[in-house]
Formats: C-alpha cells, sequence, structure tokens
C-alpha cells in the first residue's frame, strides 16, 4: 500500500489520486451546472441558497468548474507517469 507521502516505483500517491477525483468531480458539476443554469435561469441547481441571483451564482459555477479543472491538472502533473 502506497501512503500518501510516498510514491514507490511508478504508481501515484493516493493523496494524488484524491485529488485528482475530486478536482474532476467539481469540474463536472460546476461544468454541468453552468450549462443547466443558462438553459433555465431559475433552476440554480445545488447553489440555488446563494443570495445575488442568476449572475452570482453562474460565477459561483464557473469558478467551481475552473477550479475543479486545475487541481485535477495540478494532481495529474504530479503524478510521477505523467508525460
Amino acid at each position: 500500500m502506497v501512503r500518501s507521502d510516498q510514491i514507490k516505483g511508478g504508481e501515484i500517491a493516493m493523496g494524488h489520486v484524491a485529488a485528482l477525483v475530486i478536482g474532476l468531480i467539481l469540474l463536472v458539476v460546476g461544468a454541468q451546472g453552468a450549462i443547466r443554469l443558462l438553459v433555465d435561469h431559475d433552476n440554480g441547481g445545488i447553489l440555488r441558497w446563494v443570495p445575488g441571483g442568476f449572475a452570482v451564482q453562474l460565477t459561483c459555477f464557473v469558478v467551481m468548474a475552473v477550479g475543479g479543472l486545475f487541481l485535477a491538472a495540478w494532481a495529474k502533473r504530479r503524478s510521477p507517469d505523467a508525460s
């Protein structure tokens, strides 16, 4: 078993795997929410509780998607087998 602070051979550390998975989840949820909000302005999805209306909710979804993209890219670059 590889601990998060160890890398043995070509295996990726579990901390990087967790960061990659969380980043991909944020990317998917943010992109899906933004597209849904653009199609139906009244459907805020998981961010319907955020005050400020359409513009603020859309900004939150975009920030979530971009943050997930950067987190997933960072985790992929940190993997030892990244090319």
